[in-house]
């Protein structure tokens, strides 16, 4: 576990993002990634009847929609130890395989950091 008071200030902006995010919509997930520029982009789960769609993969979406060429980092708040292989895949399809994916418990201590491989 990393004390989140000892990342990257902005790290640990997108992981306050991402557990506001959770707790103001009360959903399974809340996610947040920063792009080239510096944008940031926060999520929660979609789980509509049409569409299903993770908090990372919303906020990756969200990015994309928005203008967004890469990422540097992105924060995913849950009950889950890891980010699913779908959610490495969303962030490495626009950020790359080095982009690091922070994974963070509710409370925002973060658990993991990893790439998005």
């Amino acid at each position: 576990m990393t004390d989140s008071s000892a990342l990257d200030p902005e790290d640990r902006k997108i992981v306050t993002l991402a557990r506001s995010v959770r707790a103001r919509n009360g959903v399974p997930e809340g996610a947040a990634v920063r792009d080239e520029t510096g944008r940031t982009y926060a999520a929660g789960t979609v789980a509509l009847d049409s569409l299903r769609l993770s908090a990372l993969q919303t906020a990756v979406a969200m990015a994309v929609a928005s203008g967004a060429k890469s990422l540097e980092a992105a924060a995913v708040v849950t009950e889950a130890e890891s980010a699913s292989e779908q959610d490495r895949a969303a962030v490495r399809d626009l950020g790359g395989p080095r982009t690091p994916v922070l994974v963070a418990a509710p409370d925002g201590t973060v658990r993991l950091t990893t790439e998005a491989g």
